[in-house]
């Protein structure tokens, strides 16, 4: 009796370890045969502002021995359209999904369920506009510190001193939770010491954005709470269609460092393109090839560039990422 039930316990212990074994082959299997493969969705992909992130997914896939895809997007696009793209890839052998979220909570919902499919990591901010409600991990900048940072700034350039001053506030997106914390960063430092903000601008097509800023009442400052914007009010400072205001804002491209550098903006703040590019798709990838990894939301740095020191040392390695 004694005999069979070692016997048991061997045959049911080499079961064991041949499941295990099993197991272990299952989720490993890929490293062996193919590459695993990350598609990447962004709202007009092909722009320059997407240059170093695009940059850090590149050295990130190399390094993880990832088959890597950027898809090609023209300019913005609607929830029913992103969503399209996430299915066509998927069906396309995508193992993971890296996406720049349309705003809303109808977004968010949609990701989940993509998410029940494949890893999924968002790029900059969350779906939802309020924070709490997203489950899903971000990589991105903490935006409402990029927002009062650039208010501190910018209070620091008027020698402390901005009561009564009066500013304006453009986006070139309309709803996004990364546009949304910036401009309650920026308006809890310069409301809080005085300043007045005129109007606030958001949801402007690209082609429209000159004659906009031309019909709007005169302020002091232009802030921008990202590329596009910049862009375009830097291009309207050298045109001298601002009614002599200086430009502050957030960008990541050389269009407008180009600005910063011929002093149509004063003060810019690039969030690390790079490392939000190569720190996503590091994540999806070891979740990947480790089951029991759970993805984490990553922040990345930013950095506050002035005329003065656009091209010192320190500046060089974000400059370059930033020109790929």
């Amino acid at each position: 009796m004694k005999d069979h039930k070692k016997i048991f316990i061997l045959v049911e212990s080499i079961l064991a370890v041949m499941l295990i074994g099993l197991v272990i082959r299952m989720f490993w299997e890929k490293s062996g045969e193919s590459r695993y493969k990350i598609a990447v969705i962004i709202q007009n992909s092909d722009s320059s502002q997407w240059a170093s992130f695009k940059y850090g997914l590149k050295m990130a896939a190399e390094d993880q021995n990832i088959e890597l895809s950027v898809v090609s997007t023209g300019g913005t696009f609607t929830l029913e359209e992103e969503q399209d793209l996430l299915e066509a890839e998927i069906s396309n052998g995508a193992d993971a999904l890296i996406v720049q979220p349309v705003p809303g909570r109808e977004a968010e919902e949609m990701l989940r369920k993509m998410e029940k499919k494949v890893p999924v990591m968002l790029a900059v901010c969350a779906a939802s506009r309020e924070t709490e409600d997203s489950t899903l991990p971000v990589t991105g900048p903490d935006n409402y510190a990029i927002g009062k940072s650039l208010a501190e700034e910018l209070w620091k350039d008027y020698g402390g001193n901005i009561e009564g001053k009066f500013f304006g506030i453009i986006a070139g997106e309309d709803g996004s939770q990364a546009l949304a914390s910036r401009e309650r960063g920026l308006r809890e430092v310069l409301e809080s010491r005085g300043a007045k903000i005129r109007w606030s601008v958001s949801g402007v097509h690209a082609e429209d954005w000159e004659q906009s800023l031309k019909s709007l009442s005169k302020v002091e400052v232009v802030v921008a709470l990202d590329d596009r914007s910049l862009a375009a009010a830097g291009k309207s400072s050298a045109a001298n269609d601002l009614h002599g205001a200086l430009v502050y804002g957030i960008g990541n491209s050389t269009e407008a460092v180009y600005y910063l550098d011929t002093d149509r903006v004063q003060c810019l703040i690039v969030p690390d393109g790079f490392h939000m590019g190569y720190q996503s798709l590091t994540e999806l990838a070891e979740n990947l090839g480790r089951y029991f990894h759970q993805i984490q939301s990553q922040e990345v740095s930013y950095t506050v560039l002035r005329r003065e020191d656009l091209f010192t040392e320190k500046n060089q390695e974000l400059l370059f990422t930033m020109s790929q």
